[in-house]
C-alpha cells in the first residue's frame, strides 16, 4: 500500500511557555543528578577521565542502581579535592660541586688509585 500523498503528519508543536512543562526533577527542592556526560560537561574534564576516577573509587559519586550519577554534592566535593592554594615557584636546588673527586674532564686519567692488575 502507497501512503496518501494528500496526508502528511502533524507533530504537536512543544509549549512555549515554562508554565506548561510540569515541575519534575528541576524543581528547586528536589534533588538533581546528572549524567557522567553531564558532569564532565560542567566540570570540564573529558567524561572517561571522570568514570575512570569513579570506577576507582577516587572521587565521590553517586550509583542509581547500576547507573553512575553525580549529584551537586558530588561535583562540588570533586573542585573542593582538586583545588590547591596558590604557591610560589619553587626552585629546583643544583646539586654542591664537587672540586677534587674526579679528575678533570678530557683526562685519561683513572679514576680509581687501584693498580691495573692486568699490565701489558
Amino acid at each position: 500500500m502507497h501512503p496518501d500523498p494528500q496526508r502528511t503528519r502533524r507533530r504537536p508543536t512543544p509549549p512555549t511557555s515554562p508554565s506548561a512543562y510540569p515541575a519534575g526533577p528541576r524543581a528547586q527542592d528536589e534533588p538533581r543528578l546528572y549524567t557522567p556526560a553531564e558532569a564532565a560537561v560542567l566540570l570540564r574534564v573529558p567524561e572517561s577521565w571522570l568514570r575512570r576516577r569513579a570506577g576507582r573509587r577516587q572521587i565521590p559519586r553517586t550509583f542509581l542502581g547500576k547507573h553512575l550519577r553525580f549529584s551537586a554534592d558530588d561535583l562540588t566535593a570533586i573542585i573542593a579535592a582538586a583545588s590547591q592554594p596558590a604557591a610560589a615557584r619553587r626552585r629546583t636546588p643544583r646539586p654542591p660541586h664537587r672540586t677534587g673527586d674526579l679528575p678533570p674532564p678530557g683526562s685519561h686519567a683513572s679514576i680509581t688509585t687501584t693498580p691495573n692488575p692486568y699490565p701489558n
